[in-house]
């Protein structure tokens, strides 16, 4: 793995388990077949080489539930009383 294109995929997504998250979900569609948003660099380019890249390029986005999370919440709360 790059630790240029961490750093560059950080600058975009800072949260380091949300980074995690997108990379493993990318590098999992990648192995199943679908086209990179990028033109791999070399032909043995590491997979998650190519979603940092994507990420750096700002070609791939996360995008938050803040509902789903305060429902998650709101039900642990009710829970614990």
């Amino acid at each position: 793995m790059n630790i240029e294109l961490i750093e560059k995929a950080k600058a975009r997504v800072p949260s380091i388990p949300v980074l995690v998250n997108i990379v493993s979900k990318r590098v999992n569609q990648l192995n199943r077949g679908d086209r990179p948003y990028v033109k791999p660099l070399s032909l043995d380019e590491e997979k998650c080489d190519l979603a940092l890249r994507e990420i750096a390029e700002g070609l791939l986005i996360s995008e938050i539930d803040f509902d789903a999370i305060a429902r998650a919440e709101h039900a642990h709360t009710r829970w614990s009383e």
